[in-house]
């Protein structure tokens, strides 16, 4: 039997978290199971966690997201506030989830994918499976359930939306619940004027109707959770959505004490139209947006492409296997999502899983509240090798990349981590000894965990380690785009370099998260070039709604102290932890 079904709930606040967040989303609805077969493999992940399901009015069952969005007034172009996509025929028909009350910017233009989808929802393109709500069970992670969505596997039609993919919800593939959106109005997703820039602006909205929009969707989806573990939040953090997210998750904080608060902080590779002073806005809020939602969060991680977050970062992240541009939100947000889907396993297991709060417990020791991501994106294995093979390579280098602008030292020290593969299964995770061949060390491991904890303590030799195997791997069906290396198979493994390109629907894909030495000087970075300037003297009008300048300089003082946290394992918690925790990291292993 699998374990309890223990709910979260999603924040997402502003553009590019929305970016990362559909990515997400389509991630997820990929891996559902929407096919009535009872001798279908469950899955190993729980999506009842992130999901939940209803009914229509119509008695229509709907499997949504337990999610909230805020984003800015002019972002959702064909999506309607109520969490439909905008369709052409008004004719009420099966596939149809809520009927449209209103929507915006309605002579809005599509692009081909959201064509097929409505295509698909009339019933033109592929016939939907029979389903029978008997056949969903609670926490299974296996569910039928009546979604167009589940057509775009089957169609196998490849999109290039490179060029007409303007906001999120041009490549939306799922419908979201009604109470999931919230517009705020205050300011413009666009143009030059009513821009919510600077965190003091973001800091000042967590009041009124955005509040009370807020507080009731969060009242609405907590409520109906049986055994809620925590919120996990996707916050822009170069923007003034920074200064909401740190009043968000105070909110959270101080509503939901004991549940797990995990913080992600996103941040595009390059803005457009950007010029000095906005660099510098966005650096402030960097800082600022940092050390204020660490505060609040069980843990605070940086998710990004970006060489570094200062005025001069060094080239985006590359990977050896991705074709991605960089300076794409539709293709760095993908990659993100990808890495997400991966360093968020641990508490969304079917079975052996451990709640948010451990994993966070077991990262955010003695006041390190800020933790790096790591991935390996696709995981580089060859046709018809074993996952022994693959890492015997690495002797001295390791095949991740850095996700939250933080490369690691590369001394060995690490102060825990947790590290999620994905993927592989069966005979590709060990292998027999072959005759006449000089075995590695790792040939000889028994089983998967063994191989690859072996692997990881040549590298950290005294890191406390918690390590996850998952035979799926994540299904990039359609619209994810095809930013893949053309000697890479349909489920992402390297191939002979002769070969014709094909079109990839799955990965392999290997995540670390990680509380670092390595974050001590990036922290430091970060408040160096926060303090370098006198926002007074450069950019007078970003403290135009807050904070006071006393106010910022106590919040930049904890960013320096915090970075002095990172200077020995052996260090007294720093000043100001978020709670104290008593469960140890051995609780994860």
């Amino acid at each position: 039997m699998g374990s309890v079904c223990r709910e979260i709930v999603t924040i997402q606040l502003g553009h590019y978290s929305n970016f990362v967040g559909t990515h997400w989303w389509n991630l997820q609805d990929a891996s559902l199971s929407y096919e009535p077969d009872s001798t279908a493999p469950l899955s190993e992940l729980q999506s009842d966690v992130l999901f939940r399901e209803g009914m229509t009015l119509g008695g229509q069952v709907t499997y949504t997201p337990r999610l909230i969005a805020m984003d800015l007034k002019g972002s959702l172009q064909t999506l309607r506030q109520e969490g439909s996509l905008e369709r052409a025929n008004k004719k009420t028909h099966f596939f149809r989830i809520w009927k449209a009350t209103h929507s915006l910017n309605t002579h809005s233009l599509k692009n081909p994918f959201l064509l097929d989808l409505d295509k698909l929802e009339e019933g033109e393109i592929l016939a939907e499976p029979e389903f029978s709500t008997a056949q969903l069970q609670q926490c299974s992670g296996a569910v039928a359930v009546p979604t167009v969505n589940s057509s775009l596997e089957h169609a196998q039609k490849l999109y290039r939306l490179e060029g007409s993919v303007r906001v999120w919800s041009d490549f939306l593939r799922i419908h979201l619940h009604p109470r999931t959106i919230s517009v705020i109005n205050q300011y413009n997703h666009d143009g030059e004027s009513q821009r919510l820039k600077a965190f003091g602006q973001g800091e000042a909205l967590c009041q009124g109707v955005v509040l009370e929009q807020l507080e009731d969707r969060l009242h609405f989806f907590v409520e109906e959770c049986d055994y809620l573990q925590g919120f996990q939040v996707l916050c822009d953090i170069a923007d003034g959505f920074s200064g909401l997210g740190s009043k968000v998750t105070e909110l959270l904080h101080d509503s939901y004490g004991g549940r797990g608060i995990l913080t992600w902080g996103l941040a595009p590779v390059n803005h457009p139209d950007s010029t000095p002073v906005k660099e510098f806005y966005h650096l402030m809020n960097y800082a600022l947006g940092t050390i204020n939602m660490a505060n609040h969060s069980s843990f605070f991680c940086p998710l990004t492409l970006r060489g570094g977050l200062g005025l001069r970062p060094t080239p985006p992240a590359s990977f050896p296997h991705l074709n991605y541009d960089p300076t794409l939100w539709f293709h760095s947000a993908a990659v993100l999502a990808l890495a997400l889907d991966s360093l968020t396993v641990s508490y969304r297991l079917q079975h052996h899983s451990a709640p948010m709060w451990h994993l966070a417990d077991a990262l955010a020791v003695s006041g390190r509240k800020v933790v790096a991501a790591y991935g390996a994106i696709p995981f580089p294995m060859t046709q018809g090798s074993s996952l022994p093979d693959a890492l015997a390579g690495y002797t001295d280098t390791l095949p991740w990349r850095p996700l939250s602008a933080c490369s690691e030292l590369g001394d060995g020290r690490c102060f825990s981590q947790s590290v999620t593969l994905r993927g592989l299964e069966g005979q590709s995770l060990v292998s027999p000894l072959a005759l006449g061949w000089s075995p590695h060390p790792l040939h000889s491991s028994r089983s998967g965990e063994e191989v690859l904890t072996d692997f990881l303590r040549t590298h950290y030799p005294s890191t406390p380690l918690a390590v996850h195997l998952l035979s799926q791997p994540s299904k990039v069906t359609p619209p994810f785009p095809q930013i893949f290396s053309p000697y890479l198979d349909s489920q992402g493994s390297l191939r002979p370099q002769n070969m014709p390109p094909n079109t990839v629907s799955s990965l392999p894909v290997l995540s670390s998260l990680q509380s670092s030495p390595a974050l001590g000087p990036w922290l430091s970075e970060l408040h160096r070039g926060a303090t370098a300037l006198d926002p007074r003297r450069v950019a007078p009008s970003f403290l135009s709604q807050g904070p006071e300048i006393g106010e910022m300089q106590e919040a930049l003082d904890q960013l320096r102290t915090l970075a002095h946290c990172y200077r020995d394992d052996r260090a007294e918690s720093c000043t100001r932890p978020l709670r104290t925790t008593t469960t140890t990291t051995d609780s994860l292993l």
